[in-house]
């Protein structure tokens, strides 16, 4: 078999623009499991922010992965066994924490348990915690609430304001952290040497698969680390240029089942 491996991004790649699996492309990625390829979730969403399509794709049934946090945390479907994690220390996420203060952007931070907010109101909140199946907790101040090590800190704003102050935000963290957009309105902090090519390598030692024999699909400038990684990176027709300049194909788009367009080809499904 030639790919052994398929990792997929969600928003804009797995789901439609509906958040949802469409009925043909669910049945491709479950036929290909049911001939030994595992299948991994590739996001920059927290953990229990992959449980609805875990489920939907049936995941817990064949060692399905889990690549959350944009690959800070890698999780197998069937045990629950964290195979991977690299959180930011304390210390670090209370000083970027306190430096987000500065800016018209509201930053979003969760423990795998609750995002914390002193903003219910803030830009995309409610919205994340829709969607990642976790409740919010208010807080005063989040840099004073946070005892933990959270393995991902996100800065939501509209684009304009992201760029306008995306040196300032950034200029004492480099070192620290990979910046990454994961959309136009996300820029999202992981320590260094966390992202979805990095997670993909470890999983790959650990199940002895050469990265020629890995997929990739992603839309976002998130997804390029393991679109170039893999051994066939597809972008959607959706994606943003930079990832369709840099992928080995371009498939339909996230509404027209590019995914199974292109296991179609590739597998007898």
């Amino acid at each position: 078999m030639k790919y052994k491996l398929i990792a997929l991004d969600l928003d804009g790649t797995l789901n439609n623009d509906e958040k949802k699996i469409t009925p043909k492309t669910k049945e491709a990625l479950i036929k290909v499991q049911q001939q030994g390829v595992i299948v991994a979730l590739a996001s920059g969403r927290p953990a229990p922010g992959l449980s609805r399509e875990c489920k939907a794709l049936d995941l817990q049934n064949y060692h399905g992965l889990l690549l959350s946090y944009n690959g800070g945390k890698v999780i197998d479907a069937t045990t629950g066994r964290v195979l991977y994690e690299k959180s930011i220390p304390n210390e670090l996420a209370v000083k970027y924490l306190k430096n987000l203060e500065k800016f018209p952007i509201t930053p979003i931070v969760d423990n795998g348990q609750f995002y914390y907010t002193k903003d219910k109101d803030g830009y995309n909140v409610e919205f994340e915690c829709q969607l990642n199946n976790m409740p919010m907790k208010m807080v005063d101040n989040q840099a004073d609430a946070v005892d933990f090590n959270p393995v991902k800190v996100l800065a939501a704003a509209p684009n304009q304001i992201l760029k306008q102050y995306y040196d300032d935000i950034t200029r004492d963290f480099v070192n620290e952290f990979e910046f990454i957009y994961s959309a136009p309105f996300y820029l999202e902090a992981n320590m260094r040497g966390v992202s979805k090519a990095d997670s993909l390598q470890m999983v790959c030692d650990i199940l002895d698969i050469a990265p020629s024999q890995v997929m990739a699909f992603g839309d976002a400038q998130n997804d390029l680390s393991m679109v170039k990684f893999a051994g066939l990176g597809v972008a959607m027709e959706n994606a943003c240029d930079e990832l369709k300049a840099i992928a080995n194909e371009i498939t339909l788009s996230n509404n027209n089942d590019g995914i199974a367009h292109i296991l179609n080809q590739h597998f007898d499904i």
